[in-house]
């Protein structure tokens, strides 16, 4: 079982956006996570949260946990506030899960 969000952002700057992703990756591993899904979005037909989206993803951790730590991690802050501050408008989570194993 993972920990999994389901993501809508408004990305307003690519090339930061893309910088970030770089930079934040490496500790992301770290913490056991990883993006499952990567979306960009050019309709949006249905928006019950108001803001804009134009990237839908999904990213997973080993557990709840683990998410947290990766969030509050201070080298994670700084990549944040360098980058995704600057490049993202809006942050849409959709959801929050539980993800069973997948069988083989």
């Amino acid at each position: 079982m993972s920990y999994e969000l389901l993501v809508g952002i408004e990305v307003t700057d690519d090339e930061r956006y893309q910088a970030y992703r770089e930079a934040m990756l490496p500790i992301l591993e770290r913490h056991g996570g990883g993006f499952r899904y990567d979306f960009k979005v050019d309709q949006v037909l249905r928006n019950d949260s108001g803001e804009p989206i134009n990237r839908v993803f999904t990213i997973h951790f080993d557990d709840e946990e683990a998410k947290v730590r990766f969030f509050d991690h201070p080298d994670y802050l700084k990549i944040k506030a360098t980058y995704f501050e600057s490049s993202v408008g809006a942050v849409t989570i959709m959801a929050e899960y539980d993800r069973p194993a997948e069988s083989a």
